[in-house]
């Protein structure tokens, strides 16, 4: 029986959290807040099916008196034809007639009273029902707002998120930028040291390269001096 019980626990704990992620506390509002008019469209039809039926007692009693005038007067008119008789029957339904209109008069006393308590209830239902609604309203909006603030808070953390991985990308482009420059510069002091080899095969010194200079610069000379020798003879 405990394994059974906390099961059980356990089986209404679940239903309870799929419930509530299920329920929309609006829609829930709504459904007591119509309920509330249900049962307040009920009472005023308490209300008026005792006025009517009040209305049907009281149109009776209004019968009975006035049957009981008329058999006043037909008792009266008995007597003065002098039939004693008719008189003290008439007075006998006169009197039977009382009793009843006595009793529809207390029914109407006791409807009255009823309808004084169905009228009560209904004005303080009516006023629970109309603070209810205008607090349900309230209740909504602050729902939906609160909704919407974590609509916004989620897509916030989202760009958050995604803003992170976004810097973080930047961060490590811009070091291994850096890391390049750094050492496309290192390569250039190096080279302009002549600490480089130089794979293009001109790993000549600079006493050489100045030689190759004057041995060129000689030779034009030479050249030179040959050309102007022949064109001195060829105008001979």
């Amino acid at each position: 029986m405990g394994m059974l019980s906390r099961m059980s626990t356990i089986v209404k704990s679940k239903m309870n959290r799929i419930l509530d992620n299920a329920e929309d506390p609006r829609e829930t509002l709504d459904y007591s807040y119509e309920k509330q008019l249900e049962m307040l469209r009920n009472v005023k039809r308490g209300v008026v099916e005792m006025v009517a039926a009040k209305r049907q007692i009281q149109q009776q009693a209004d019968k009975v008196r006035e049957n009981i005038d008329r058999l006043d007067r037909q008792s009266e008119q008995a007597l003065d034809a002098g039939r004693e008789d008719l008189a003290l029957l008439a007075l006998e339904r006169k009197h039977a007639a009382v009793l009843e209109l006595e009793g529809l008069d207390e029914q109407i006393a006791g409807m009255e009273l009823e309808q004084e308590k169905l009228t009560q209830a209904e004005q303080r239902l009516s006023a629970k029902v109309s603070a209810f609604r205008s607090k349900k309203e309230v209740i909504k909006a602050q729902y939906t707002a609160a909704q919407a603030q974590v609509r916004i808070g989620s897509a916030l953390s989202g760009i958050s998120e995604e803003m992170g991985d976004v810097g973080l990308a930047v961060e490590r482009a811009e070091t291994k930028t850096e890391n390049m420059r750094a050492r496309a510069s290192a390569i250039d002091e190096l080279a302009n040291a002549g600490v480089l080899e130089d794979f293009t095969g001109n790993s000549k010194d600079d006493i050489t390269r100045e030689l190759e200079k004057m041995s060129v610069s000689s030779s034009a000379e030479s050249e030179l001096a040959a050309l102007k020798a022949r064109r001195a003879g060829g105008q001979q």
